[in-house]
């Protein structure tokens, strides 16, 4: 079974997760970890680049919903990018599109956030 990686990249405008693998009910704790040392960082403007990510269950997709109202509260916003048709499947089945804004760019997610 493949394994999950996690990178982080800071800018002035937002912090951009970089997911690589399979994000599972065995690996979703790695995001979590990711997502809560954010938010304990005060980051609350977050993009998740999917470029790289071959599989997510509902436990990876769980982990979303567990963070976005606190991030929301304090004005934040986690913007998801770079999905392949496969992930974006997955997100739009659950009724994603309509809760968080995906976009194709990175860039173009980034600069969403003023």
């Amino acid at each position: 079974m493949e394994g999950f990686q996690l990178e982080r990249r800071d800018d002035e405008k937002a912090s951009v997760l970089y997911l690589k693998g399979y994000l599972d009910a065995h690996t979703a704790s790695e995001l979590e970890k990711g997502i809560q040392q954010l938010v304990d960082e005060g980051r609350y403007k977050i993009v998740v680049n999917f470029k790289s990510l071959n599989y997510i269950s509902s436990a990876g997709l769980g982990v979303f919903m567990g963070f976005i109202e606190d991030i929301r509260n304090h004005q934040g916003d986690i913007k998801l990018t770079n999905m392949s048709p496969k992930i974006y499947r997955v997100f739009d089945l659950l009724g994603f599109p309509s809760l968080y804004e995906i976009f194709d760019d990175e860039s173009e997610a980034i600069n969403k956030f003023n």
